[in-house]
């Protein structure tokens, strides 16, 4: 297996240390059975002596099978923690676009279900290694016994063997499907969950995504774990009756065809029983094996970004006047939409407006701007000198950014991840008027159950305690009320430029684009400056604004 491959890479001595134990187990299990065989069956030893020596061989057993189990057990977990370690560490170096196209469902069902997956296969992994070890060392000592009796065994054992792995290998058909169903089931959760107040709203939309949506997914869920299941106890149960089935073989050959005599057919039949535990243990391993074997191929498939140790520390950043994207180009898939090419220089401390209707591109210009995406064509210079993709880290240094789907972290951090300057966050919070709405504990946020417009505050409160050149914000003032959208335009964009900021925010508010040193405008992925009249225009309705510029168009 690929999965046992990885893990044998990264602890190759002591996963070898692990086996070594595990063989020493099985040489004791053997070597009790030997000594069953001699002292206590072949040979009637009536001396007290055989229950001490007896006594210590079980505790020796058993204490060096638990030694090897936990061993084992341990050396899985760290795997497995360091497995989800690596691919968070590689969800935060991938490329945005590719996580965008992966979706949140997706990964959510990675850290949670394959992790998982993989976790309970390490906590199986010792029953399957002991009873391959176990059965081989019962084999040696049985062929010494009587090779005719062995071979026959072994004939019985392969067949009991090849049809277990036959209804396993439909365990894992059932189990790779069931694992595909899982993603569609994250989504049904996501949508519930996220949809929770337009379902309640709407009743027959919530009763649509219930029987004809969730239902669905759920029941091709139940579909494949039961026959996952079927098989699994199929194959259980079959290995079972045919270990027993193996026993009436032993004797069989023993007493009617003279292979052996009784002794050695009740130590052979002794061997089996004690290897029925191993055997069946181990083929109840499988199953959890070929899932995680399901779950690890998964994760691979994701195609992120290969795992780096730690983070990059980047230099300080220096003085700078203009940061530019020349002839900067994007699209979304083969013939998706495309924008460009973009040509935009921004100047330090002004501030910009970007308007645009729906769709037409605003929002990935943002993320070019900010380096989140990388442009398939085109250049970013920063104080006229390119930016190559290794050293977009430093670029996207620079930012700082409210979006549209804000996320809320719970920390705040000032210059370089240093904890945030206490009066700057006091000075925020009052602009904000937020200082009786938050509960800050050192740079702790403890509460963040808000409303949408206070959120968008404290996003604004983050962003601005980064202490960062560049302020870029999507349409923050479209979830303010009426009062605290003019007290944004009016009074903390100006204090922003004041203190040295540069602001580049998207916004609808036509009344105040009079306040922006620039006011930009997206149309169909293309990007243009509007000045004199068009600058003019942009203060009337959205509305007639285009209406006015489609009757030109007309003219034209």
């Amino acid at each position: 297996m690929a999965l046992l491959k990885v893990v044998f890479s990264q602890y190759r001595w002591p996963f070898t240390g692990v086996i070594l134990l595990t063989l020493l187990s099985a040489v004791l299990g053997i070597a009790m059975i030997a000594y069953i065989n001699s002292e206590m069956i072949a040979a009637i030893n009536t001396s007290f002596s055989v229950l001490p020596e007896f006594l210590l061989q079980l505790a020796l057993l058993m204490a060096v099978t638990l030694a090897s189990q936990l061993a084992l057990t341990q050396l899985g977990h760290h795997f497995v923690w360091r497995l989800r370690g690596e691919f968070i560490k590689r969800i935060l170096d991938t490329r945005i676009e590719r996580l965008e196209q992966i979706g949140n469902a997706q990964l959510l069902a990675g850290l949670t279900s394959d992790i998982r997956a993989i976790t309970i296969a390490f906590v199986r992994l010792p029953e399957l290694i002991q009873g391959i070890i176990i059965t081989l060392g019962s084999a040696v000592y049985l062929a010494w016994l009587s090779p005719k009796m062995l071979l026959v065994s072994s004939l019985w054992m392969a067949v009991t063997l090849v049809g277990g792995w036959l209804l396993v290998s439909r365990v894992y058909r059932h189990m790779a499907k069931l694992r595909e169903v899982e993603d569609d089931l994250y989504r049904d959760f996501q949508t519930i969950t996220e949809g929770r107040k337009e379902l309640h709203l709407n009743r027959e939309r919530a009763q649509l995504i219930y029987e004809t949506v969730y239902q669905e997914d759920a029941k091709s869920y139940r579909h494949h774990i039961v026959r996952a299941d079927t098989y699994h106890l199929s194959a259980v149960n079959w290995s079972n009756i045919m270990t027993l089935g193996a026993i009436g073989m032993v004797f069989f050959m023993a007493n009617s065809l003279g292979w052996a005599n009784t002794a050695v057919a009740a130590t052979f039949s002794l061997t089996l029983l004690f290897l029925r535990t191993p055997l069946l243990s181990a083929v109840g391993a499988l199953p959890t094996l070929l899932s995680a074997q399901v779950a690890f191929r998964k994760l691979n498939a994701f195609d992120l970004t290969p795992w780096q140790e730690g983070f990059h520390t980047l230099p300080p950043l220096q003085e700078w006047r203009t940061l530019e994207l020349r002839d900067v180009r994007f699209h979304y898939g083969q013939n998706g939409f495309e924008v460009g090419p973009i040509n935009l220089t921004i100047r330090r401390g002004e501030l910009i407006f970007l308007i645009g209707g729906n769709g037409s591109g605003k929002s990935t210009l943002a993320m070019l701007l900010t380096g989140l995406y990388q442009p398939h064509s085109g250049s970013l210079l920063l104080d006229g000198k390119p930016i190559g993709a290794e050293e977009l880290d430093h670029w996207r240094k620079h930012f700082s950014a409210v979006f549209t789907d804000v996320h809320l972290f719970d920390r705040l951090i000032g210059r370089e991840g240093a904890p945030a300057n206490p009066a700057l966050v006091q000075a925020w919070l009052e602009r904000l008027k937020m200082q009786d709405k938050l509960k800050i504990e050192g740079n702790k946020i403890l509460n963040l159950q808000l409303s949408k417009g206070q959120s968008k505050r404290v996003a604004l409160l983050l962003a601005a305690a980064e202490e960062r050149d560049i302020l870029l914000l999507d349409e923050w003032a479209a979830d303010q009320d009426p009062h605290f959208r003019r007290v944004f335009y009016r009074e903390l964009l100006p204090w922003l430029q004041a203190s040295g900021k540069t602001v580049f925010a998207i916004s609808h508010d036509d009344n105040y684009f009079t306040h922006a040193d620039r006011l930009l405008e997206m149309r169909e992925g293309k990007l243009s400056e509007l000045t004199g009249r068009e600058r003019e225009m942009a203060t009337l309705d959205a509305v007639q604004r285009t209406e006015v510029a489609y009757q030109q168009s007309e003219k034209a």
